[in-house]
């Protein structure tokens, strides 16, 4: 119950509607299938577009199929973008889709509404898509250059939503609301289990200034508690995040935020610009305790590390949350141990768990391929659905995640009363005896 607005999609409509083209956002987060399929009917757009990750694949299939059987939406276009359309365009575009936006979507997106609008049909001069001819033949167009400068991109459409439901969502489940604010595009690390299907291995920000005008923005329009910056690595410039803590100084802006971060991109002085500029908690990535699975995931940092800022991070008075990945091809019950040794001397506030998965187009997927022991449907699953053989069965690992998450918390959680702390005992055995029983 922490939901936030969908930012890329906001991000292409206020780039349409700043290039002359008007547009509706479907906000699917409050709302149904059928309420779609309604609005669908009684608007006949000319064109939609759906957003497609790995989540939400198996719906959008599910709205093409429903356009392409209403004899009144015969003329709509149906354009996908997202993460997921790169490593399935030919069945997307096969199952009814006209058009695959691949990578960035602002520019192309333009240039194809465009065409539409000028009533093209060819639009083999546009970059960065695949497309469908009226004869059903498949087009594969050259790749888009990324945005040089993304400070040209206008704020995104926050209007064309309703934000308050969102807030309402926070406050009541959590008794605090958040906003979300994206500072930056790509990721310049190579971990292989992360898709980098829509920016590549790039690294774009927007200038400090900019960032800040947007957060006086979104404060004059809304209320709210706190601010998720969404970005993959919010500190891998420090001269960037000495220049925005600036910023905030100099115009005395308030505002309390959580970010994400890698260890090796965090030091004594950034974690202070942090807290002064109102950095409430972080999120460092760790994914195992085991030096030697962190570097088979080809995450370039050291366990030790991750560990001191953790808890240097407590230290400096802010929260600090780490990630956790299970599973990972030729982790042994040794590594194990060493993950739950690592939380527990780092301590964190907050982690969280899950199972090694392989996406499409990641190199974890295709150092594992061959070794595949399930694979859903295409029309009717998704990539969290595919495994692998791992050193152990997947009972195993079911039972290893109850062990980790319960061991720790009896480890840590001393402020927890005796009868929880029992129970987080108890559970931990029953994930210990469990892997016992089930490797």
């Amino acid at each position: 119950m922490k939901p936030y607005v969908p930012l890329g999609i906001l991000s292409i409509s206020s780039w349409l509607e700043k290039n002359g083209f008007d547009n509706d956002v479907f906000d699917s987060t409050f709302s149904t299938y059928d309420n779609l399929c309604q609005l669908l009917v009684e608007k006949k757009p000319e064109v939609i577009g759906l957003y497609t990750n790995l989540m939400t694949r198996i719906n959008v299939i599910r709205i093409i199929k429903f356009i392409r059987a209403e004899k009144c939406l015969s003329n709509t276009k149906i354009i996908l973008g997202g993460p997921e359309v790169r490593q399935h365009a030919a069945p997307l575009l096969q199952v009814g889709a006209d058009v695959i936006i691949i990578g960035e979507g602002e520019e192309s997106m333009l240039e194809v509404i465009a065409a539409f609008d000028h009533k093209q049909d060819d639009l083999s001069s546009i970059k960065g898509i695949q497309w469908k001819r009226t004869s059903g033949a498949i087009v594969i167009n050259a790749e888009r250059e990324l945005l040089k400068d993304i400070n040209q991109l206008p704020f995104p459409n926050r209007k064309k939503v309703d934000l308050q439901k969102y807030f309402d969502t926070w406050k009541k489940a959590h008794g605090e609301s958040s906003i979300s604010i994206s500072t930056m595009r790509g990721c310049p690390y190579t971990c292989k289990w992360c898709s980098r299907a829509v920016y590549g291995l790039s690294y774009r920000r927007r200038s400090p200034e900019l960032v800040a005008d947007e957060i006086e923005d979104v404060q004059r329009q809304y209320t709210f508690d706190s601010i998720w910056f969404v970005d993959d690595v919010f500190t891998v410039n420090p001269k960037w995040m000495k220049e925005f803590a600036a910023v905030i100084a100099q115009r005395r802006i308030k505002i309390s935020y959580e970010i994400i971060s890698r260890a090796d991109r965090l030091s004594e002085e950034i974690l202070d610009l942090l807290a002064q500029s109102g950095c409430f908690r972080i999120w460092i990535g760790a994914e195992s305790g085991s030096q030697k699975i962190i570097d088979a995931m080809d995450r370039r940092v050291d366990v030790m590390q991750v560990r001191k800022m953790i808890q240097l991070t407590r230290k400096k008075g802010m929260q600090a949350g780490t990630f956790i990945m299970l599973g990972y091809p030729g982790e042994t019950e040794e590594d194990i141990q060493e993950t739950v040794t690592h939380l527990i001397e780092a301590n964190p506030h907050h982690f969280t768990i899950t199972l090694a998965y392989p996406i499409r187009g990641t190199e974890l997927y295709n150092e594992t391929r061959e070794n595949f022991t399930h694979v859903g449907e295409w029309e009717t699953s998704n990539d969290r659905d595919i495994d692998f053989k791992r050193t152990y069965s997947r009972r195993y690992y079911d039972n290893a995640i109850r062990y980790v998450v319960n061991q720790v918390k009896w480890k840590i959680a001393t402020s927890d009363s005796t009868p929880k702390r029992l129970r987080y005992f108890a559970a931990a055995w029953k994930g210990r005896l469990g892997m016992a029983f089930t490797k």
